[in-house]
């Protein structure tokens, strides 16, 4: 895991590493080398806390990161709970941060393209913006979204597979705890 700041929390790991790799999960496979990784989030919660932390929004990706609690006692398969929630953050804030990216760019583009075929500047002679109309934009979402279709049924195949593992794991770690609590009742009754 990365390094605990001063206070001992460990600030920004969820989006900074993963397994002590930074940038060990692949990006999609469509991404292009030219755009940029995700900044790491400076958000920190307090070294005393024993839940997890929800983070302001990222500024590339929207999402809004996660830091999560490890406990001091966490069985293996809370472990494999925690890092597998840890890997499917960091995943989901590299593909929005880089469709972000992606739609930021062609947006610019088109609006530059559609612009500058009417003969105009990207602002106007008082330094205004210039901005097109909600239907010549509706060009531009449609293009966007046929343009990135399978992307999209790729990213929610795999977003759904996760979300599987992670609730079959949370139920793991439900029925272990359960069973540790029968346990512990049994031998304090058995004494």
């Amino acid at each position: 895991m990365g390094g605990a700041g001063p206070t001992g929390c460990f600030c920004g790991t969820a989006l900074s590493t993963v397994s002590g790799q930074a940038g060990s999960l692949p990006l999609n496979p469509s991404s292009t080398a030219d755009q940029e990784p995700p900044e790491v989030s400076s958000f920190c919660p307090p070294a005393h806390s024993c839940n997890d932390w929800i983070g302001p929004p990222d500024r590339h990706s929207n999402l809004r990161p996660i830091v999560f609690h490890i406990p001091k006692n966490e069985s293996p398969v809370g472990r494999r709970l925690r890092e597998f929630r840890q890997e499917t953050q960091v995943w989901n804030q590299q593909f929005w941060a880089n469709q972000n990216v992606s739609f930021r760019k062609g947006k610019e583009e088109f609006v530059y393209s559609r612009l500058k075929a009417k003969g105009l500047e990207m602002k106007d002679e008082t330094g205004q913006k210039v901005t097109l109309s909600a239907e010549e934009m509706a060009d531009f979402y449609k293009d966007f979204l046929s343009k990135n279709f399978k992307k999209h049924m790729c990213y929610n195949r795999e977003w759904y597979k996760r979300n599987f593992t992670i609730t079959f794991l949370m139920g793991q770690v439900a029925f272990e705890r359960a069973w540790s609590r029968l346990g512990w009742k049994k031998t304090k009754v058995g004494n």
